[in-house]
């Protein structure tokens, strides 16, 4: 397996740390990725979290433009001004810091979400919300297509 799916909520430790599943640590084992590239995403309450390979993604697009238009600007201010390195502890923990915090509410557990080549972290409750608003919209869609 080495894309990161399915969901799971732990709890945040005294320490302001916080277990990622199992599941996607072996995709970080698979794939390699010892430090983790983490940004506040574009539409989301939620931190994205993946390798390096992620952030050079981006830099690609960045560097596909114009590096004075306004786009590569934004760009570069919504991944390298809202991103940050990590690393996963011994045990496979990830601090949850101000950064996360601040930009997604998270309290005392955060919600892991896979998204193929990459995870994000949520508060638990907006993930539920907006996971179900996600699935009422795509019946929505799929009645208007009957």
């Amino acid at each position: 397996m080495n894309r990161f799916l399915s969901n799971a909520t732990n709890r945040i430790d005294a320490k302001g740390r916080v277990s990622v599943p199992a599941a996607f640590r072996s995709v970080l084992t698979e794939r390699n990725i010892q430090e983790l590239y983490c940004f506040q995403d574009f539409v989301f309450p939620a931190i994205s979290v993946g390798g390096l390979d992620l952030l050079d993604r981006f830099e690609r697009q960045i560097a596909a433009d114009d590096p004075f238009s306004p786009a590569a600007n934004q760009m570069s201010l919504l991944i390298h001004g809202g991103g940050v390195f990590v690393r996963l502890d011994a045990e496979g923990r990830l601090m949850v810091t101000d950064f996360i915090r601040d930009f997604t509410g998270i309290t005392n557990e955060v919600t892991f979400v896979g998204r193929a080549d990459h995870f994000q972290l949520w508060q638990p409750e907006a993930f539920q919300a907006l996971q179900a608003q996600a699935r009422e919209e795509r019946k929505l869609a799929g009645r208007r297509s009957e």
